[in-house]
């Protein structure tokens, strides 16, 4: 077990999610808050998302470098929450990270080695969906690698974190909870859904009957990692649709950005024929079948 570091650690978060018995009773306490819906949903995300182009104008203005991680199992919601994130910003700004399994050579290589060339440069947002963590969970729980690999893994990650930061990385790390019975309802979602069939693997379903295993490394995880440079923000997203407006509200409150000023946009004069005559080509089109 890696020795836990009270060095720069972020006491006070760090008690938010210490101790916790497993990820089905994190917030089963608290009372549920009535269904959002759908027009209200929108709305605020609309708002969002366009303080997420501002953030962007900024990130690219400045040259600023941003890290984030989204960690948490399977059907938890990462991906749609990044989804709502990139939706209206400029991919080649907002980039998302989603790296298949290592090929030979890269398990070769030092393990946090691949993710590196993902990190991201100057006027750059990194959206990691799973990790450098995913030693620290899927790869030890699954027997991925070694228990030795994964103590290694926990004890070092923290310093080459602390050296991201002083190198002017912002790195913000979130952990996505879902309850036993959401997951279960996700995942038979996945069965019966053939958009969403893809997302079932059968690591999946491996990983759902050894959810507290996931409880004891994701403790784990935290207790190591959890640090004042690159603290965990822990939610509970079993209603997605909340989760989703609170992360990128969190987010956003996490970096200093200031709105950068435009100038007045006035459309030029309606392009002139000149006379342009479009050719009679045996041009293909489609069918209108709407």
């Amino acid at each position: 077990m890696a020795k836990k570091k009270t060095k720069g650690k972020s006491k006070r978060h760090a008690s938010d999610v210490a101790g916790s018995a497993g990820i089905a009773q994190v917030g089963a306490e608290a009372s549920k808050p009535r269904k959002m819906t759908t027009k209200e949903y929108e709305k605020e995300m609309r708002r969002l998302q366009g303080e997420l182009v501002a953030l962007q104008e900024w990130v690219v203005s400045t040259g600023a470098k941003l890290c984030i991680v989204f960690e948490g199992l399977d059907s938890a919601g990462k991906g749609g929450t990044i989804r709502r994130i990139t939706e209206r910003t400029n991919p080649r700004v907002f980039k998302h990270i989603a790296l298949p399994a290592p090929t030979p050579r890269e398990k070769s290589q030092m393990y946090i080695q691949r993710y590196m060339a993902h990190f991201p440069s100057a006027g750059e947002v990194a959206i990691f969906d799973r990790s450098w963590y995913n030693r620290a969970g899927v790869e030890r729980v699954m027997g991925y690698c070694t228990e030795a690999e994964a103590e290694r893994f926990l004890d070092m990650t923290p310093g080459v974190e602390k050296a991201m930061v002083d190198n002017g990385i912002i790195v913000i790390k979130y952990w996505l909870n879902v309850s036993v019975e959401e997951q279960t309802r996700r995942l038979e979602n996945r069965i019966d859904d053939p958009r969403k069939i893809w997302k079932l693997s059968p690591t999946d379903l491996k990983s759902y009957s050894r959810h507290y295993a996931y409880c004891r490394a994701r403790d784990a995880m935290f207790e190591a990692t959890d640090t004042a440079w690159a603290p965990w923000f822990v939610v509970n997203n079993d209603d997605k649709k909340r989760g989703r407006l609170n992360i990128i509200s969190h987010l956003l409150s996490q970096i200093p950005y200031t709105p950068v000023p435009h100038s007045d946009v006035k459309m030029p004069k309606k392009p002139s024929a000149r006379g342009y005559v479009e050719p009679d080509l045996p041009l293909r089109y489609i069918p209108t079948p709407f």
